[in-house]
């Protein structure tokens, strides 16, 4: 769906850090089939790059295996990356998420993903200047803006996030490339409005659907209908 010619209709990445792992095939496929979402957002946690331990490609299979059938981005938060990007590749996932921390290992890991045909994508934390951006613009399909810091579930959105938002449309639109912009962290339905309106194209949301219900197709549909209404309101 298409809400005008000019605005993309922003996407809802589902985040598995605050679900229910016990239960997570069936409540996974249970949102993949309501038919409002088609991203599952996996972290990627080693407890090193960041001080927290999540999960691995193993569950990504798992959920395959199980049947889910979704666009699967993931966002690895790990060092060194290659091994793992390499397996994730192998599952088949949609688009593979590097901090922009990396540094020299960066071009060649974003080459690699590129190069085995998953979209390649770069993340940046909360005090991380968005200068780099221009230099990578050429070797990447997405960008997502932390606005927490990364390493766990249910912290608060950071105000200045909004501003780098911005920042960021501004430098995507100016290089005429077809990137998405996503945002990562702290939404939900008191904030949503002013984060819809800097134009991100994605939405990563987790605990706000997680921990707020048992119900939660009912909570994703109020986010899907607020983000339709405020992006429409955007062009009138």
């Amino acid at each position: 769906m298409i809400i005008n010619p000019f605005i993309k209709r922003c996407s809802i990445a589902i985040s598995i850090l605050s679900a229910n792992l016990a239960s997570l095939g069936k409540d996974i496929a249970k949102l993949v089939r309501s038919g409002l979402t088609d991203i599952i957002h996996f972290d990627i946690m080693d407890n090193h790059y960041v001080p927290n331990l999540t999960f691995g490609p193993i569950l990504c299979k798992s959920l395959i295996e199980y049947g889910i059938q979704s666009n699967f981005h993931i966002h690895l938060m790990t060092d060194p990356s290659e091994r793992l990007i390499r397996e994730f590749i192998e599952l088949g996932v949609h688009q593979i998420l590097l901090h922009v921390e990396e540094g020299i290992t960066l071009k060649k890991e974003l080459r690699i993903i590129r190069e085995n045909g998953c979209k390649a994508g770069i993340v940046f934390n909360p005090k991380m200047s968005l200068e780099i951006l221009t230099t990578l613009i050429n070797e990447i399909d997405s960008v997502l803006i932390m606005s927490v810091n990364p390493g766990f579930g249910g912290q608060s959105f950071i105000e200045n996030s909004i501003k780098r938002l911005l920042e960021a449309r501004s430098i995507i639109d100016r290089s005429g490339k077809d990137i998405l912009l996503g945002v990562d962290g702290g939404i939900n339905l008191k904030n949503l409005k002013k984060i819809v309106e800097t134009g991100v194209d994605i939405l990563v949301i987790g605990s706000a659907i997680f921990n707020r219900s048992r119900n939660y197709v009912e909570i994703l549909n109020v986010f899907r209908k607020k983000i339709d209404f405020y992006q429409k309101k955007l062009v009138n």
